[in-house]
């Protein structure tokens, strides 16, 4: 027992190992016997520390595990598990440094690739194991998905550990969602492993009015390692091909680009051959075929303002929201039209009783980062029967009744909020019933049932427009699952004097949702993006929160 104890580094102590010996004295010479071959082990054991599983150490092993049967033991646990024969089995490492090194490749390979220059550190042997391209393989698979790419590149002689090392590892922290600073215009960025490259991909609303088709990508920047050991930043702004650019980390969540070549971006027909391929891009359109004067001017004045910036630009992090289980249906990113403005992004999110879109993309009357709409969940809406939803003051009335109690709410002071709230009610209540016969109470009890779409969420009921109602968008869908209440918010050119209107957030289903704005008598219908986001989820709802707050000061 003590010669196992004493080899696996486990088992009895040395005070339990001396009253053993006093005991064995009393058994005869073969106890002695045994004593001295334990001391003869142990000096050999010390001798051949520093070989790895040479001669001197096996021959160690085997004496100790010949010496005497009944005393090998199970490692780590300190009894005797070999009562009838002898352990011939190899010993038993007392340190890393001691496994093989495909042991140790596989160890190591499991370990976060931030970790690994440390241990690169400890010594020479775990250094030179280091420089195994199976870690590395590994590391670029689980970190950053690179599976398939990497037989590509590793016959162009770029090694899984040069990839890492110099080009994944060092520009980590730009991949995921990014929102540049282009004044009111804002935008969304997403910065990707993609093939052998890193690439930041620029997202683009599908034309005007088609909200559900899918988005629209256009690199502005790539980086790689094929034509050097160093890693390569290159523009793709332009028609001429990458070219020369530049990558600056400003602070923490954010960074900027820069184009050293910006003759790149020039076309030999000047700024107009330059604006009729924007528009081509930007709208899939000439602007002879854009017959509205206020649109070509606002589409005219976007060319000026975004090309002026020659792809040197200034990014901070944006997040997708997380999910939470009281969440009416799972939040993200949707394209939605905004009239003469064309489509745009925003992010929806859900605060307790309050769902919220931020703008990624914005315009001049509102700019990216604002909040376009604030739904209340607590005040859901009833329809009326089909024919009396065509009545745009039947609506009306019926979302002026909850705007005004929600507003008596808000400025009754807190000792008289409860009495004013049934006072309110009753008020509302009596008005709706007159004109719709609108009962309140069933929404009431499927949103405080779960707003996520459990079993006890109501069915599918008629929707159609108003008349009078503009839409960009002559499909839209002719059933909704709930409404409720919410504002909009509206402002005049440059922002100027901005003010929340009331208007109806109707859902149709798990990806498109819309909203009646009253006072404009529009109607905006947004659809989910569903592109793969990597690298882009917030890790709890604190640092979204706080994102929100600073995105409205980016582009106030």
């Amino acid at each position: 027992m003590a010669v196992c104890a004493r080899l696996c580094g486990v088992g009895q102590s040395r005070r339990c190992r001396r009253r053993q010996r006093s005991d064995q004295q009393e058994q005869g010479s073969d106890s002695d016997m045994d004593e001295e071959e334990e001391e003869k082990i142990v000096g050999q054991r010390r001798s051949d520390a520093g070989s790895r599983g040479g001669p001197g150490r096996v021959a160690a092993v085997a004496a100790a595990a010949t010496a005497e049967p009944s005393d090998t033991c199970e490692y780590g646990s300190g009894h005797n598990t070999n009562r009838g024969g002898s352990n011939t089995g190899p010993p038993h490492p007392e340190s890393l440094m001691e496994l093989p090194p495909e042991l140790l490749v596989e160890i190591f390979s499991l370990l976060p690739g931030t970790v690994l220059p440390n241990v690169a550190l400890v010594c020479k042997k775990f250094r030179q194991i280091l420089n195994t391209e199976t870690i590395w393989r590994r590391r670029c698979a689980e970190e950053f998905g690179m599976r398939e790419d990497l037989r590509k590149m590793e016959a162009t002689g770029v090694s899984s550990q040069d990839l890492y090392v110099k080009l994944l590892h060092p520009y980590r922290h730009i991949l995921g969602l990014w929102q540049p600073d282009i004044g009111p215009y804002g935008g969304l960025l997403n910065v990707v492993v993609d093939g052998l490259f890193i690439i930041g991909w620029m997202y683009l609303p599908p034309h005007d009015p088609r909200v559900e088709d899918p988005m629209r990508r256009r690199p502005l920047f790539r980086i790689h390692l094929l034509e050097s050991k160093k890693a390569t930043v290159e523009c793709m702004y332009g028609h001429k091909g990458p070219h020369k650019g530049d990558i600056q980390t400003v602070k923490k969540d954010e960074f900027s680009t820069k184009c050293n070549q910006t003759d790149h971006h020039r076309m030999p027909g000047g700024r107009q051959e330059e604006f009729r391929t924007w528009l081509e891009e930007e709208w899939g359109r000439t602007l002879e075929e854009i017959f509205h004067e206020h649109m070509q001017e606002l589409i005219l004045m976007k060319f000026i303002y975004t090309s002026q910036y020659d792809n040197c630009l200034t990014y901070r992090r944006i997040y997708l929201p997380p999910l939470m289980p009281s969440d009416l249906l799972q939040p993200g990113l949707f394209k939605g039209t905004y009239g003469s403005h064309g489509l745009e992004i925003v992010m929806l999110s859900f605060h307790e009783m309050s769902a919220r879109a931020t703008k990624l993309t914005g315009d001049p009357n509102v700019p990216a980062g604002q909040l376009t709409l604030d739904v209340d969940l607590s005040q859901p809406v009833d329809l009326p029967e089909l024919d009396q939803q065509r009545n745009i003051d039947v609506l009306s009335r019926i979302i002026l009744g909850i705007h005004e109690k929600v507003q008596r709410e808000v400025e009754q002071p807190a000792s008289d909020t409860s009495a004013c709230v049934e006072h309110a009610e009753e008020e509302a209540d009596d008005a709706a019933a007159e004109e719709t016969e609108v009962d309140h109470g069933a929404c009431v009890d499927a949103c405080q049932s779960g707003p996520s779409g459990s079993s006890s969420s109501p069915e599918a009921q008629p929707f159609v427009l108003p008349l009078g109602v503009m839409a960009r968008n002559e499909v839209y869908p002719r059933t909704c699952r709930k409404c409720f209440y919410g504002t909009g918010l509206i402002a005049g050119h440059g922002f100027t004097s901005p003010e929340r209107t009331p208007g109806l957030f109707v859902l149709f289903d798990e990806d498109r949702f819309g909203f009646i704005w009253l006072e404009l008598k529009s109607f905006s219908l947004y659809s989910r993006l569903t592109d793969h986001l990597p690298h882009a989820h917030a890790p709890s709802m604190e640092p979204f929160e706080a994102m929100l707050r600073n995105m409205q000061s980016w582009t106030s």
